[in-house]
């Protein structure tokens, strides 16, 4: 009867949680090649306007890494009708916020505003795409700009290096095996040529989609629509390239010394598919139930009974290309980071033998129900998820559908999925230790 009631309670849940968090859209093409999503919601009286690149750090020459993120920066620095120095006053002026973010696979810029100033955020967006100033004063000033923020959040930072040295170890061909922030070597060597060749290969409407959300009349949006984004050029085709990366099939083993901590690290690192992928999916449910929280396993296990970990982990790294799921932990009093990663293999080869249990089975369809529900609970979350599931999965429903394939997951899956790719001599090991002091002679 409890089963009974458990499976009833899970149907009710998953039936309330699709029909109330269904997100609307309309979506459509410019003569240009841009790509517009459009997303009313009367809730609130704001509206943002965003635009997704698809590009990203795989898309720079090896020799001039760092450019999609540079990008991020350069282009606040003003265009043709936004002085130097004005972007941000111009939005906080209208009483809104912006951001960008980069990543391997695309760069995302956006505005919000109050719902009266939609024409404002559109006109900005179709002037970062049309009129760009791209000068050597710019170049110069974000070069320091993008110094610090390595030196501050990978230089200087405990454990701020490891998911350089993961990269590098995990990829061989692939541009993923650099990280996004780049190298500072490479951005003093670009010449003010190479970065306008940049932006005017990747920076084009059809390499992009705009996306508008929140309180404001379709037909007058898509008339300003058509009136600042219409009259832009189209670039000329990208043609992308394929890596293919060779099957890991030994352990690869390797140690970073880090000057900024003073406790061991061990890392281990999996290399897996593609995250538009079925299995991609499943493994970020093992994640969850390896590390999610205080009452996951690896934490109960590891951290709280045995005292054996400082801290441990585990995530899911999700990419357009390659994915990685990676695991972490500091060991504790005389652990060693040998033993601590035997308990963490013995928790993996339990998935890999046994089905989950179903109280777990349904903690975890509870776990991503409630996340679903947060992805899509602001007008930025939705926005920005349209963006992404149109321009790296090519299904902008995946919004209101992917929580039903998470819940057509079955146990089974989720332990043969471990037994395909949570194997040792499929992945990295990495000791990442104190730096040992320098002796002085």
């Amino acid at each position: 009867m409890k089963k009974k009631l458990m499976v009833l309670g899970a149907s009710l849940l998953l039936g309330g949680v699709t029909s109330a968090q269904k997100v609307t859209f309309e979506e459509y093409d410019l003569d240009n090649g841009l790509h517009v999503i459009l997303h009313q919601d009367s809730s609130a009286p704001v509206v943002i306007t965003s635009v997704m690149y698809h590009v990203g750090s795989k898309d720079e020459n090896p020799d001039r890494t760092g450019f999609a993120h540079f990008f991020e920066h350069l282009l606040f620095e003003g265009t043709e009708n936004i002085k130097r120095g004005e972007w941000f006053k111009i939005v906080t002026a209208n009483g809104g916020v912006n951001n960008a973010n980069t990543s391997d696979d695309r760069t995302y810029y956006y505005e919000v505003f109050p719902s009266n100033n939609l024409e404002l955020g559109l006109w900005m967006e179709s002037e970062r795409l049309l009129h760009p100033i791209i000068n050597q004063i710019g170049v110069d000033t974000q070069n320091e700009v993008v110094k610090e923020e390595k030196r501050t959040r990978y230089d200087n930072r405990p454990y701020g290096n490891i998911f350089t040295v993961v990269k590098e170890k995990m990829f061989e061909v692939h541009p993923y095996r650099w990280t996004t922030i780049g190298s500072m070597k490479d951005l003093d060597a670009a010449t003010l040529d190479e970065f306008k060749a940049f932006n005017k290969k990747f920076y084009i409407p059809n390499n992009a989609v705009l996306v508008v959300a929140g309180d404001f009349e379709k037909s007058q949006a898509k008339e300003w629509i058509k009136k600042y984004f219409g009259i832009i050029p189209k670039g000329e085709k990208i043609t992308k390239k394929t890596y293919l990366e060779k099957p890991i099939t030994e352990t690869i083993k390797a140690t970073y010394e880090d000057p900024n901590i003073q406790l061991p690290m061990l890392v281990t690192a999996y290399r897996t598919p593609s995250m538009k992928t079925r299995d991609a999916r499943v493994l970020d449910l093992i994640s969850a139930y390896l590390s999610n929280g205080k009452s996951s396993k690896l934490y109960k296990k590891i951290v709280d009974q045995e005292k054996k970990a400082l801290q441990i982990g585990a995530f899911g790294y999700n990419q357009e290309d390659y994915s990685m799921y990676i695991l972490y932990g500091i060991p504790m009093g005389t652990t060693t980071s040998a033993e601590l990663l035997k308990e963490i293999d013995e928790e993996i080869v339990k998935i890999q033998t046994d089905l989950i249990s179903e109280t777990d089975y349904q903690k975890l369809q509870n776990k991503f129900d409630n996340n679903y529900v947060n992805a899509n609970s602001s007008i930025e979350g939705i926005a920005e998820n349209l963006a992404s599931f149109y321009l790296l999965y090519g299904d902008v429903n995946l919004i209101n559908t992917e929580i039903e394939m998470i819940h057509s997951i079955t146990r089974e899956e989720i332990r043969e999925v471990a037994k395909k790719y949570l194997n040792p001599n499929q992945r990295l090991v990495l000791d990442y230790v104190p730096a040992k002091a320098k002796s002085q002679n």
